[in-house]
Formats: C-alpha cells, structure tokens, sequence
C-alpha cells in the first residue's frame, strides 16, 4: 500500500468513526423512533398504499399479481414510497427464496434421511408435524428447511429416520454438567463469573464469483461482526484481517437505550479488481467469555428505580406488538403476581413448554416475530425468545434482545439469540427461553436459563435493528438481526444468496487456581 493511500484511509477511517459517534449521540437522546428502530423493512411498515395492497395480495398467494402492482406507475411518487415498493419486490423475492421446495422437492430432500420414504408417507407425516408451505400463483411450495422440521414435530417421521439409521447421534459434551459445574463453583466461591472460556473464532465470508452487480472496480463494502467488550465477555482481540479493516466500531455502552456499537461491527472496503473470480473478507478475533451467575432470591426483589424512563417495557412494532391475544394469555399466565422476577419465570416456563424450537423463515420475510411466534405456537431462538420479551414487557417486566452465537463443544452450535430482563437489585439478567427449562430435579439447574448464562456464548448484539458502522445504504440483508455480516456492492446490498459465510471456533476452557 503507498503512503498516500495509507493516508487516505487512516483519514477516511477517523472521518466514518466521527459520522459513526454522532449517530449514536443522536441516538441516544432522541425519541423511541430513533431509540429503538422497527428493525423491519417497509414492506412491513409502510403506509403506502401500493405497499398494503400488494401485501394483501401476497397473503393470498398471488405473488405475481402484488410484483405488476408495484412495477406500475411511479409518476409523482414520494421517493420514500418508491424505496418501500422496491423493498416489498425485494421482500417477495427472498419469499420466493425460502419457500421453493415443490412436493417432489420435499420428498428428494426427506429421502437424504428415509430413503425408501414413499409419497404417501412424508404426505402423513407433513400434516403431522404442520409442514410450513404457501400457495404461491396457484403453485404449492414447502418451506426449504421443512423436512428439518418434519423430523422434529412428527414421531412416525423421526421412528422412520432412527430404523434408518439416521438418528442424530447423542452429543458427547452435555450441558447439564457444564451447568452443574457453573452453579458448583458460583456458590463455593461467591463468584458471579465463573467457568471462563478462552475463544478464538475465525469468520471467513465469500461472494460469489460473477455476483450480480459486481463488475470491474465495482466497490464492495462489508460488515463483519465483532465481540462486544459486556460485562462476562471480556478480552477481545483483533487477531487478523483481511484485507484492512477500514473501522472496527466502538462496543455498546450500558444504558437506556444501550448507545455505541449496539450492533458490533469491523467494516472492510475492496475494489474489484476480477469479478469472476471470488471474494474472500477474513477476520479472527480472541475473547473471553464467563459463566454469568448472580445469586437471585425473590425474596430480594426491589422495584425499578424511580429514575427508570419506561425503556424496555413499550410495543415496538413490528416484531413486539401487544395484541389482544398475547395480553389475554400474559394475564392468565401471571394472574396477581406482583414480584418481577417471579412473573418472567412464569412466563419463562411457559414459553419453554408452548413454543417449541423449529427451523424458521429468513428474518427478513417475517412480518412479526411475536405475532408469528405466538399464532404458530413454534419458532426458532429469536422468534422464542421475541414472544418471551413481548409478554415480559406486558407484564411490566422490562426486557431486551440479545444475540450472536452459541459456541458450546460438539456439532450443535451456530447463531443464536436471547434475551435480558431488567429486576433489581441485579439489574440486566440473561434470559434464553430457547434453551428454556432443563431436565433436572435441581431447581437451580431446571431454571438455570432465566437470570444466568453458560460460558460458551458470543456476544455480538445489544439490541437488534440498529444502524451499522458506517451506514449501509441499502435495505439490509438482514434487518434486525447481525451474525452473519452485511455486504454492499455499489450502494446496492447484495442477498445471502450471493454470498456464504464460514465460522470456526477454537475454545479453551481457562484453569484457574482453587
């Protein structure tokens, strides 16, 4: 790299930093509509009239009818208008995406694990387990991740798979002992962190070779995600990258709202030089992670501080609305319970028994996390744990989203997303009612998951929705949540369909002395 380019960029990186801080500040002193963004696409959210008449459409299936629609006619249409219709045709493309196995598709892809399955077999077992499908222009089409969920909500199905000699194999590494040892060593030493765990994770993401949109000096923005320094998370160290970060943004700061890099990113820039062939962004990062367990007694509980704004208790919709449903159930659920933490394990326990995990629809194609969670009585971490923040905040309980990964040992790991309640005197507690309530005869262990958190997490995200740093410009892959990473060509985002992501993670346990 020459010396003025090396210039350019230490001066372009402190310039995307300064306009960084100053969303933040803003953000942070603002009204709720900047506090906390919808973190949907205007497909969703827009009142235009063009937009809800070509979600109506959508809805009853006649996809090519809501695509004419909103290509008709823009003529004296608000600029923001027409970025809604283009969101929505973008919106009903990804749709496509996710629900594109036809019947013959289901059956090939049920077979990989039944291979004499017949027709008439995965048909049974498809109403068993309720197989997600739509009627798109008159055509049926499963849900691509469906056989996954056929295999979990129906018992023919999973019989069928173990006589095949398919089962998923027991895990060697089990939970409970990890859990048993955190509560083990949290109450001999008084400690509230313990069980540390050293990461190194390796995030690779490649585009594609010949993507659309990607031509000779063409330029690809990405954002990369990046180890928050929060409380048990600690220790966070850029390794290396590639090619040269242009800014890594500054980690959340504690408040209502959380302010800083509430989604945490490293953002890269690269000119193309040949689109046919791939691009690799590279980063390895090291952190820490702890066992988080505070000693909670009910006993204690103390109301929110006079000082509290009303954070993390208000509808925020889409994804967090208080329908007349929702509110009837946290009513029966809760009853007089009066004691905060009390009423979010109530509702804890229901969550874990009535919205069982599932393969879920892409984020983005979600009209309501809550409202999809609690209807469809399924759905995976982040739509699970949106139902539980939703009826915590009913309830009077402030609560927040978290995410990022689940690193525990063995195959079983990935992304993954929970929540934080608020009740004092503790202050911010995890909650993961995906993981929900444990197989145990120890309270301590059945309940461990509402107010403590295992080591083997990564912390990306404070909140979900927020702005990245710098901006993107175009409607984001993934709107409310941040895993994966982001990538711009040209101001123009470029879909998960482009590009792939790879993540590796090296963990090992910190022996400290008795």
């Amino acid at each position: 790299m020459s010396k003025n380019l090396g210039a350019y960029f230490r001066v372009r990186s402190a310039l995307l930093l300064f306009a960084a801080f100053m969303l933040t500040a803003v953000a942070s002193v603002c009204g709720d509509s900047l506090s906390e963004p919808n973190a949907a696409s205007l497909a969703f959210t827009s009142k235009d009239p063009v937009v809800l008449q070509a979600s109506e459409l959508v809805k009853s299936g006649k996809f090519k009818d809501a695509e004419d629609i909103l290509c008709a006619n823009t003529n004296q249409v608000t600029s923001e208008a027409i970025r809604a219709r283009s969101e929505t045709m973008e919106i009903i493309r990804r749709t496509r995406l996710e629900y594109s196995l036809d019947t013959e598709g289901l059956l090939a892809k049920v077979r990989k694990s039944v291979t004499d399955a017949t027709a008439k077999e995965v048909e049974r077992w498809s109403r068993q387990s309720r197989a997600r499908y739509r009627i798109i222009d008159g055509q049926k089409f499963f849900f691509r991740r469906e056989p996954q969920n056929i295999f979990i909500f129906s018992e023919a199905a999973k019989k069928r798979r173990a006589q095949a000699g398919n089962a998923p194999a027991k895990p060697k590494w089990q939970l409970t002992d990890h859990l048993q040892a955190i509560v083990d060593e949290a109450e001999r030493t008084g400690s509230i962190e313990v069980q540390p765990v050293h990461h190194r994770v390796t995030h690779t993401l490649t585009i594609r070779s010949n993507a659309p949109g990607v031509k000779v000096g063409s330029l690809v923005r990405a954002w990369l995600p990046y180890p928050q320094e929060y409380r048990q998370q600690r220790d966070v160290k850029l390794i290396s990258a590639s090619p040269e970060p242009r800014l890594i943004a500054p980690t959340g700061v504690e408040g209502n709202p959380v302010v800083g890099g509430a989604q945490r990113t490293v953002y890269f820039e690269q000119q193309v030089l040949d689109p046919a062939k791939p691009i690799e962004i590279k980063l390895v990062f090291d952190y820490t992670s702890f066992a988080y367990y505070p000693k909670i007694d009910e006993a204690v509980v103390l109301p929110l501080p006079s000082e509290w704004n009303g954070a993390c208790l208000g509808e925020r919709p889409p994804h967090i609305v208080f329908t007349p449903e929702i509110r009837k159930e946290v009513a029966r659920i809760v009853g007089k319970e009066t004691n905060p933490l009390v009423k979010a394990r109530k509702i804890f326990r229901w969550v874990s028994a009535n919205v069982p995990w599932c393969a879920e629809d892409e984020y983005c194609t979600i009209p309501s996390f809550a409202i999809k969670g609690f209807t469809a009585r399924r759905g995976d971490c982040g739509v699970q744990n949106t139902v539980f923040i939703t009826m915590c905040r009913i309830a009077g309980v402030p609560a927040r989203w978290q995410s990022g990964f689940e690193t525990k040992p063995g195959e079983n790991w990935g992304m993954h997303d929970w929540a934080e309640i608020y009740i004092a005197p503790w202050g911010w507690l995890p909650a993961d009612a995906s993981y929900g309530v444990k197989k145990s005869n120890d309270p301590r262990i059945a309940d461990f998951y509402c107010g403590h958190q295992d080591s083997y997490r990564l912390i990306i995200n404070l909140d979900w929705g927020r702005e990245l740093f710098p901006p993107k410009q175009s409607l984001r892959s993934e709107p409310a949540d941040f895993q994966r990473g982001e990538v711009e060509v040209d101001g123009q985002n470029l879909y998960f369909d482009q590009w792939e992501t790879k993540t590796e993670v090296e963990r090992d346990p910190v022996m400290r002395p008795e």
